[in-house]
């Protein structure tokens, strides 16, 4: 089986708790609604399903307001899970309470020890992996999770995400195995060789937190100029609200963990094991 590397079938989620106004964030902006993060939160799982994704929604951590974002403490890949350490000090208990989750899916997790890495800095292309450099993934923990990429096939690049940008996805989205959508600042960094760049207008900028899955491409629905033009590119594009997550620094992408379950999980190595048949 050909997998490409937004082919997904499988995701979990995380309920979010009232506690959710109260998630990082580094903007002046008003609150988030807890009910408007909770109806944001329900229409995007829904979307997944109708992507052919099958979603394991966890139950609510009050006790972390950002646990919603559960791609932030861990990665899944068909050929394994990597526990991460967040590096906002209030999020590092994360990672652990994923743990019971990834073992109904997968044989084996690997688990980040040194530094610091946040899964909103790992974009996903067909030949490599990018780990950006940011406030929240140092050069210890990308070199770390670089090793820990290659312990399951898979290669791994450090960039440095550009100033001011909170996550490396925050600023770009894999549209297609030759494409990506792009800011400027991301675009002039020259992080994308040998890739198709769709570059945002600047007012829409935000839009850049995309979401391919299979066949269909989730984008915020508050960018008119970037539904349209990506419509007019041939994608199937399904808008969908993120009004109130957004204002919690938060996007398409972090609010899931997706992979692919292998019809034949290759063997892993070192402490990483593949997803469950």
């Amino acid at each position: 089986m050909n997998l490409r590397v937004f082919d997904f079938d499988r995701a979990i989620l995380r309920t979010p708790a009232a506690t959710v106004v109260d998630g990082l964030r580094a903007g002046t902006g008003p609150s988030p609604d807890a009910a408007g993060v909770l109806a944001e939160h329900s229409a995007y799982a829904a979307a997944l399903r109708a992507a052919g994704v099958t979603t394991d929604i966890l139950p609510p951590l009050p006790q972390y307001p950002d646990s919603m974002f559960v791609e932030d403490p861990a990665l899944t890949f068909p050929e394994g899970a990597i526990l991460l350490r967040p590096g906002a000090p209030s999020r590092l208990g994360e990672a652990p309470l994923l743990r019971a989750a990834l073992q109904r899916h997968f044989v084996g997790i690997a688990e980040l020890t040194h530094g610091f890495a946040d899964g909103g800095d790992v974009l996903v292309t067909p030949s490599e992996v990018l780990i950006g450099l940011s406030a929240r993934t140092d050069r210890e923990g990308a070199q770390e999770l670089a090793r820990l990429l290659a312990a399951i096939g898979r290669r791994a690049r450090i960039v440095s995400t550009p100033a001011g940008v909170l996550h490396l996805k925050t600023a770009c989205a894999l549209l297609d195995e030759q494409t990506i959508l792009t800011t400027r600042a991301c675009a002039a960094a020259g992080l994308f060789a040998g890739f198709d760049l769709v570059v945002l207008d600047l007012a829409e900028e935000a839009a850049a937190n995309s979401l391919r899955i299979n066949d269909t491409l989730l984008v915020p629905d508050r960018f008119p100029g970037t539904l349209e033009l990506l419509a007019a590119r041939g994608y199937r594009v399904v808008p969908l609200p993120t009004t109130q997550v957004a204002r919690i620094d938060a996007g398409l992408s972090c609010m899931s963990l997706r992979w692919h379950t292998p019809e034949n999980p290759p063997a892993g190595a070192g402490n990483v094991a593949g997803a469950r048949p």
